[in-house]
């Protein structure tokens, strides 16, 4: 690792910690010598980077610090470029539309250089209309997972069968071609997963519910694990 990387990365470790990290915490993390981290705390320092703390003791950065605009190599916006395109194709239109904005401010941000790169990257992202008509409930779904929404289903299995749910609305996830969310089935009185172009009817209820340790999004990833 070069050291303006470096030191890049040890900015953006030291700010708005609550307690310090020391030097050696530092040298582990890049596999340094504490010699090398002790000149580059002294570097940032003496460009101006308010760093708080001492040898021995721990470091960390300012809270009312601010970072200039960040950079970014071409690697790096390659692979924004990408996240992008795969938001776009495989998401809803809120999401589409936000990587969009996204997309323009950091192009607004690049050097010229750079600019071009999302005109030549060497892999495509298809785009699915299924995911882009009116009842896409995509957008709905993330709505009532912030918000810890109950929500009532209609939903019809891949055999056909048709049954009516109540469920806590946990996490979305895709797999390439399909999304299904991750719910706790009342009807069950279990952890389901639903295929969301399966729902015929949803209506987010304005009950509420919490989550536990028998009932949330990681104890769901653990099970799914064993």
């Amino acid at each position: 690792m070069k050291q303006t990387e470096r030191l890049l990365q040890i900015v953006n470790l030291l700010r708005n910690r609550k307690t310090v990290l020391t030097a050696q915490q530092l040298a582990d993390e890049f596999d340094v010598s504490l010699r090398t981290i002790y000149r580059d705390v002294q570097k940032l320092e003496a460009s101006g980077i308010p760093i708080e703390g001492e040898a021995g003791v721990g470091y960390r950065i300012y809270r009312t610090f601010e970072l200039p605009p960040l950079m970014f190599d071409a690697h790096e916006v390659e692979a924004l470029m990408l996240g992008i395109k795969m938001v776009k194709a495989w998401s809803d239109q809120q999401l589409t539309t936000s990587a969009h904005s996204a997309l323009n401010k950091i192009l607004g941000a690049l050097p010229q250089e750079l600019k071009s790169i999302g005109d030549d990257l060497p892999f495509a992202v298809p785009i699915f209309r299924d995911f882009k008509d009116d009842n896409n409930p995509s957008e709905l779904l993330r709505s009532a997972i912030k918000a810890k929404h109950v929500i009532q289903v209609q939903y019809q299995s891949l055999q056909q069968e048709h049954s009516e749910r109540r469920i806590f609305p946990l996490g979305l996830f895709f797999w390439g071609n399909v999304w299904t969310l991750a719910a706790w089935c009342c009807l069950r009185d279990d952890y389901r997963s639903f295929r969301i172009d399966r729902f015929t009817d949803i209506h987010v209820t304005e009950q509420t519910f919490s989550t536990h340790d028998q009932c949330s999004l990681h104890d769901f990833m653990a099970r799914c694990k064993k």
